[in-house]
C-alpha cells in the first residue's frame, strides 16, 4: 500500500477503497488492511475522515514525524539526556515496591496480545523507571513526554515490528535496575533509546 501511494499508483487526493475490496485486492485479511491503514496514517501519507473514508495526502513520508505535540526527532535528541540518567539513579534509589512495579509492567508486556494495552504499558514502563530515579525533574519530563512516547511506541509497533525486541530491550533495563548496577542500567537504556532512534530513521528513509 506504501509503495502505491509512494509510486503514484494510488495519487495524493484519492479516497481509498473500502477495506472489504483492499482486502480483496492485496490478497489479505482485512485486519491486515486495518493495521496497514494504521500505519499510513501514522506515517502521515494518509488520513483517515470518520464517516467519510480514507485519503491520501501526502506521497512521501516526512522528513520527521509529529507524535503528539513533539516530533520524532524532538523525542529522540531528548530520551538519551533524561531516560538514561533516570535508570542509573533508578538502579541506586528504586523502592522494593517500585522494582516490583517495573517487574510487572514488563511481565504484562511479555504476555500482552492487544497492541493498544502494550503501548499503554510501554509509557507506563518508561515513567515508572523515571519516578524510581527519585528525582522530580525527570519524572515531570517523561510525565509530560507520555502521550508522545506512546505515538512513537505504536508506529514503531505498526511499521517496524519492535514489539517483541523492546520486551528484551526492557528486560534488560529492569534487570540491571534489580541488580543496583547503574552503569548497566544505563548502557541497556542507551541502548534500547539507540534501537529505537535506529528503526525511525529506517522507517523515514524507506
Amino acid at each position: 500500500m506504501r509503495q502505491d501511494i509512494e509510486g503514484g499508483t494510488v495519487e495524493v487526493g484519492a479516497k481509498l477503497n473500502s477495506e472489504a475490496t483492499l482486502a480483496a485486492q492485496y490478497g489479505v485479511s482485512r485486519s491486515v488492511i486495518r493495521e496497514a491503514l494504521r500505519s499510513c496514517n501514522a506515517l502521515g501519507l494518509t488520513v483517515t475522515k470518520t464517516g467519510k473514508g480514507t485519503f491520501v495526502v501526502a506521497d512521501r513520508v516526512a522528513n520527521d514525524l509529529t507524535l503528539g505535540q513533539y516530533s520524532a526527532r524532538d523525542l529522540n535528541e531528548a530520551r538519551p539526556h533524561i531516560e538514561v540518567p533516570a535508570a542509573g539513579l533508578a538502579a541506586k534509589r528504586r523502592s522494593p515496591e517500585e522494582l516490583e512495579h517495573l517487574k510487572e509492567i514488563v511481565a504484562s508486556m511479555l504476555s500482552e496480545t492487544d497492541p493498544e494495552t502494550w503501548v499503554s504499558l510501554d509509557a507506563s514502563f518508561h515513567s515508572a523507571i523515571a519516578r524510581a530515579s527519585g528525582n522530580k525533574v525527570f519524572e515531570s519530563v517523561v510525565a509530560d513526554i507520555r502521550d508522545a512516547l506512546a505515538h512513537q511506541s505504536e508506529t514503531l509497533n505498526m511499521v517496524a515490528d519492535r514489539q517483541h525486541v523492546s520486551d528484551d530491550e526492557h528486560l534488560r533495563i529492569v534487570q540491571a535496575i534489580e541488580s543496583g548496577d547503574s552503569t548497566a542500567a544505563e548502557a541497556a537504556m542507551a541502548d534500547h533509546l539507540s534501537a529505537v532512534s535506529v528503526a525511525l530513521d529506517t522507517i523515514l528513509s524507506k
